[in-house]
């Protein structure tokens, strides 16, 4: 299928798995994730319905996000912080913080221009040493230090669940991250909102949706096999 029909297939599908769980699919973001995908059929998406892209790697993202329309962009990816003042000039949001000191720096680089991150912290509910993210049993510890930092503005969680055939085996990834939330939420942590979960890709969106996701990052289901 072409992107456009791709696009309306997977926006099809966050509604219906909205609409399972009695969710407004207005309130689902998809973030189409354009990693090694050409600036032309990212275009070709974004004149399909598509508002959010999300980019894995710096470099490549320095490349390809000035060329296109206004869209929203998302660093997805990992982010080392000798990276931090690049991605803060080409992302509106960064949703892989995965430690406090990676938030330290985004936040002193915040503090110079005197300017604002909108962030997620990442966590690693697969328990994968291969994945970033921190641990669950940290998060409010580090959430706590977190909330002090100026130009911080911590905005939800995202996670990265197991790759496993069967997308219901994932659920307990994306459960727990609602918990997790649900905690911070009822500690009342000052300049810190759990407005998003950012969790689901291609094989699992619709299990994450169900779970409670606010994003989604999907790329394969819109623009193929990747290289």
């Amino acid at each position: 299928m072409a992107i456009r029909e791709n696009v309306r297939d997977v926006k099809e599908r966050i509604a219906r798995a909205a609409e399972r769980v009695l969710r407004d699919p207005a309130d689902i973001k998809l973030v189409a994730v354009t990693k090694t995908v050409g600036i032309p059929r990212i275009v070709e998406a974004i004149e399909a319905g598509v508002s959010c892209v999300g980019e894995n790697r710096i470099q490549e993202a320095a490349r390809k996000l000035p060329e296109l329309p206004p869209v929203e962009k998302h660093l997805v990816g990992h982010l080392q912080t000798n990276k931090v003042k690049a991605a803060l000039e080409l992302f509106d949001v960064i949703e892989s913080v995965d430690s406090v000191r990676l938030a330290r720096e985004i936040s002193t680089r915040c503090a110079a221009t005197g300017s604002e991150a909108s962030v997620l912290i990442e966590v690693n509910t697969s328990g994968e040493e291969s994945k970033f993210g921190l641990e669950p049993d940290d998060v409010l510890e580090a959430l706590d230090e977190m909330s002090t930092l100026p130009g911080l503005k911590v905005a939800g969680l995202m996670t990265v669940g197991s790759f496993l055939p069967d997308p219901d085996d994932v659920r307990p990834c994306f459960r727990m991250l609602r918990g997790i939330r649900d905690e911070i939420e009822e500690r009342v942590i000052p300049g810190v909102a759990m407005d998003h979960l950012s969790m689901g890709m291609t094989n699992d969106f619709e299990v994450a949706i169900e779970e409670g996701a606010t994003m989604v990052r999907v790329g394969r289901a819109i623009f193929g096999g990747r290289g």
